[in-house]
């Protein structure tokens, strides 16, 4: 297989910086960690980074409430979710947070070269007020029903259910958050981003870039409806960077998050002085540059932020990839449910890979929401990993390790089955490429299944070590040698336990690696490599949360 020597940036939606990281968020950066993993394993250069949104007033009364700086909060979360992140494997180069000086400093950077390039503009609005809490009200502490598709408990600036922006104002039987008040109408200035503007690039880019096709159909359609200013400021009081030249006004949150994209890129390329940031992010760049987001915030992605790019003269994403909502028995997830669970709360009852795993096994290019049944995932995991791919180094391992001195074989016992494994790393490399990790996994099943049925059919138990020796040798190294194109396969989705099996192996996995046999090798010991679920671990979850 050719190498290939691409420079890739990799971003995921910004955790927002008032809870903890949960499985919902790991959904997302597991899709991302898993494409980058095999991106680098064939040998492209793949920067991936995120960062804590930190600002707005949730954060603000947040810290209000529990009697904290709103820096000193969002600095202490920060660290957890690093760790959070850490602890399931995912490899960030740089991991920031939005409120920081560089970020500030490429905010104001930003909106000035927007300002000076016309593309920012000052007018009048209404918005909605509470009076009890004497405050303007933002768009997430107002709810009602969505002026578009009329659902209920929807916010003041999107609907989750049919995905339409618009003015809090024009929420049905809008209630204020704070105060479960209705608020009313004030006056007030604002500042404004001339989305309009951009309509017909925004046409040509999303024609340009391969999004999914529901993605294309949804932002087609908005542009088709037509696009209004968007406002990218906030009154007072709000926990953010003021806007320059204004004494009273703030960025909203949703422009200096993206932002934070390029601001910690930047702060990378710093870090390593042989990155030229500059050159990178010129409109003619050669860097792919991708969005790995969820279907609520395809707006924000596949309007503004390109937009801005755009009028900045920055590159624009080579692509936005989009996946659904993550559900436990079909359900949000909910506290009052008990399903709400958190990254750091599952690592109490069950490893990471196990969740990275069947993550992997439902992900694909749609934006169907993602389901997690826990006894599904305990069937899965034990069936798959434990009883197939565990089970096949196993089996052969022992004759390897009793009768052989841990060496392999010289040779390939079938030539034909193994070139058919070979062959298939095109096939499941095309399927990474396109991120239908489900596919993969079917596949990488189907081969198991085949390797297994292989030394069932040879019964290399049935030999006799005097007079069957070299065949019983080459037998179980053929089981070997499937098994190691098996987990090199599955290198980027299941980390923790690859360096188990490489140590076993006695060697580093790379994707060149599939082509070449393990011939007169010397292994290690097989000793368990990964632990059967059992029922008890998942009713110990469920209870958890429920109790």
């Amino acid at each position: 297989m050719k190498i290939k020597n691409n420079k890739i940036l990799v971003t995921c939606a910004l955790p927002y910086s008032n809870g903890p990281i949960h499985l919902g968020h790991m959904l997302e950066q597991i899709q991302a960690d898993i494409w980058v993993r095999y991106k680098r394993m064939v040998g492209n250069n793949v920067y991936f980074i995120c960062s804590d949104d930190s600002h707005g007033t949730a954060i603000m009364l947040k810290s209000k409430k529990i009697n904290i700086l709103p820096k000193k909060m969002i600095n202490k979360i920060k660290i957890r979710h690093k760790l959070d992140f850490s602890k399931f494997n995912i490899t960030h180069n740089y991991y920031d947070i939005t409120n920081n000086k560089n970020n500030k400093k490429m905010s104001k950077i930003v909106y000035l070269n927007l300002k000076e390039n016309g593309f920012i503009k000052i007018k009048k609005i209404f918005q909605l007020y509470d009076k009890n809490k004497k405050m303007f009200l933002p768009d997430r502490f107002i709810k009602g029903l969505c002026p578009i598709c009329k659902s209920k408990d929807q916010y003041g600036d999107n609907c989750e259910i049919c995905g339409s922006t618009y003015n809090a104002i024009n929420l049905i039987k809008p209630k204020s958050i704070l105060s479960n008040s209705e608020p009313i109408i004030r006056k007030s200035n604002h500042i404004f981003f001339d989305l309009p503007y951009f309509k017909n690039l925004l046409k040509k880019w999303i024609k340009k870039i391969k999004l999914q096709k529901i993605i294309y159909n949804k932002i087609y359609n908005w542009l088709k409806i037509g696009l209004k200013k968007w406002d990218i400021s906030r009154d007072k009081p709000y926990f953010g960077f003021k806007i320059p030249g204004f004494k009273n006004k703030y960025f909203y949150v949703w422009l200096d998050a993206p932002i934070s994209y390029i601001s910690t890129f930047y702060k990378f390329c710093k870090i390593k002085i042989n990155i030229n940031f500059k050159k990178l992010f010129k409109p003619d760049s050669k860097l792919k540059f991708y969005n790995f987001i969820g279907k609520d915030i395809i707006y924000f992605h596949g309007l503004f932020w390109p937009a801005i790019l755009e009028g900045i003269n920055f590159k624009k994403p080579n692509n936005i990839f989009v996946h659904g909502y993550l559900t436990i028995d079909k359900y949000k997830m909910s506290k009052s449910r008990g399903t709400f669970i958190k990254a750091n709360d599952w690592l109490k009852f069950l490893d990471s890979d196990s969740l990275r795993y069947y993550y992997a096994s439902k992900l694909s290019i749609n934006i169907n929401d993602i389901n997690i049944n826990l006894y599904d995932f305990m069937k899965k995991i034990n069936s798959n990993i434990v009883n197939k791919i565990i089970n096949l180094a196993s089996r052969n391992s022992k004759f390897i390790n009793n009768y052989f001195k841990n060496k392999l074989s010289k040779v390939i016992e079938d030539k034909k089955l193994y070139k058919k494994f070979v062959n298939e790393s095109y096939k499941i490399s095309k399927l990474f490429n396109l991120r239908k990790f489900n596919h993969v996994i079917n596949k990488i099943i189907d081969l198991t299944d085949i390797a297994n049925n292989y030394i069932d059919n040879k019964s290399p138990w049935k030999l006799s070590i005097i007079k069957n020796k070299n065949l019983l040798h080459n037998i179980s190294s053929m089981g070997i040698n499937l098994f190691k194109i098996l987990v090199t396969f599955l290198k980027p989705i299941i980390p923790e336990l690859i360096i188990k099996i490489e140590k076993f192996l006695n060697i580093s996995l790379t994707w060149n690696s599939i082509y070449y046999p393990l011939l007169n090798h010397k292994i290690k010991n097989f000793k368990k490599l990964y632990y059967r679920i059992n029922v008890n671990q998942i009713n110990k979850i469920i209870s958890f949360y429920k109790k």
